[in-house]
């Protein structure tokens, strides 16, 4: 992702809106020094930004004139699409207040970008969910073209390492593509098993479109099913428990890609996986919640005999 661009984005969206910004808020608003705002400044203007300077307090105040007829954004193909993604993931329950500048400047940045892009732009928001905001771990190129095949519906076969380390060859009819808040994920129909899949993009090697296309298959809930294989499937146990707290207030330091939390009432069930009875007990103990296994009963099990311990070992104490 180029820090930069973004920066030039934010830089110019400000501009536009808050004309005579003095120097300080805008380098505080960027979180940079005033000497890097400054060489941004000089870099817009290079590109044919008419940006003018009053010397002041504060480092200063910046004007944009001649907004009615603003230059082609200084940005390469490859820049433009990178700064689309990384503003681009869409969140899960609509655009939350610490994601208004990103809404504004997707704005701005459509608006700036040639025709052509515009489109692959377009076609990448559209076939993407998110269960949390992400940055793309792998090649813009491979999330684009996974993108437009989900947009018209190409079929795509490709390379695939599982987490086992097994390598081979797979045929599927992409569906969405998910980001969490660590990796990429492609939700298809997997044409060699006859059933839905999720695959991890950074995962695919020599993707190839096939030209074919398909008349899609209906998912309910591609977002649910990545987090089901994140969060569970690759474990030895599937925990489940009651939690006596809102499921947006244990969301928020429960993280999507080790959990699936949802709404009971007032209360909250949560869903993860693990190997180790021992890791799931200081897990749940950790959140510092009142909590009820619902499952495995081995949970329970241990859950007791560490409690019995404890008491036995302190009694008196």
């Amino acid at each position: 992702m180029p820090d930069a661009a973004l920066r030039l984005l934010r830089l110019l969206g400000l501009l536009q809106s808050r004309p005579g910004s003095s120097g300080r808020e805008l380098a505080g608003d960027l979180g940079v020094t005033e000497r890097t705002l400054r060489r941004d400044v000089e870099r817009l203007r290079g590109v044919g930004y008419a940006i003018t300077a009053a010397p002041g307090a504060g480092g200063g105040g910046y004007r944009l004139e001649s907004r009615a007829s603003l230059p082609s954004f200084p940005l390469d193909d490859a820049e433009a699409m990178a700064v689309a993604v990384a503003l681009g993931v869409p969140a899960r329950t609509g655009v939350a207040r610490s994601e208004v500048a990103d809404a504004s400047s997707m704005a701005k940045l459509d608006r700036l970008l040639p025709a052509h892009l515009q489109r692959r732009v377009t076609t990448l928001r559209a076939t993407t969910l998110s269960l949390d905001r992400s940055r793309p771990t792998v090649p813009t190129e491979r999330l684009v073209a996974l993108a437009e095949c989900c947009h018209v519906r190409e079929s795509v076969q490709f390379r695939y390492r599982s987490s086992d380390g097994q390598v081979g060859r797979r045929r599927a009819e992409p569906y969405r593509l998910v980001a969490t808040d660590l990796n990429w994920y492609l939700v298809a129909f997997d044409l060699e098993r006859s059933d839905w899949r999720t695959f991890r993009v950074d995962r695919m090697s020599e993707l190839e479109r096939t030209g074919h296309t398909f008349i899609a298959r209906e998912l309910a809930d591609p977002a649910s099913l990545v987090a089901q294989a994140v969060a569970v499937a690759p474990y030895r146990y599937r925990v489940v428990v009651e939690l006596a707290a809102p499921a947006d207030e244990v969301s928020r330091f429960v993280p999507s890609s080790t959990s699936m939390v949802e709404a009971a009432g007032t209360q909250s069930r949560l869903t993860f996986g693990a190997n180790r009875l021992d890791w799931a007990a200081a897990f749940l103990i950790g959140l510092g919640l009142p909590f009820v296994v619902l499952e495995p009963s081995e949970l329970r099990d241990h859950l007791l005999a560490l409690g019995r311990r404890l008491i036995t070992a302190n009694l008196g104490k």
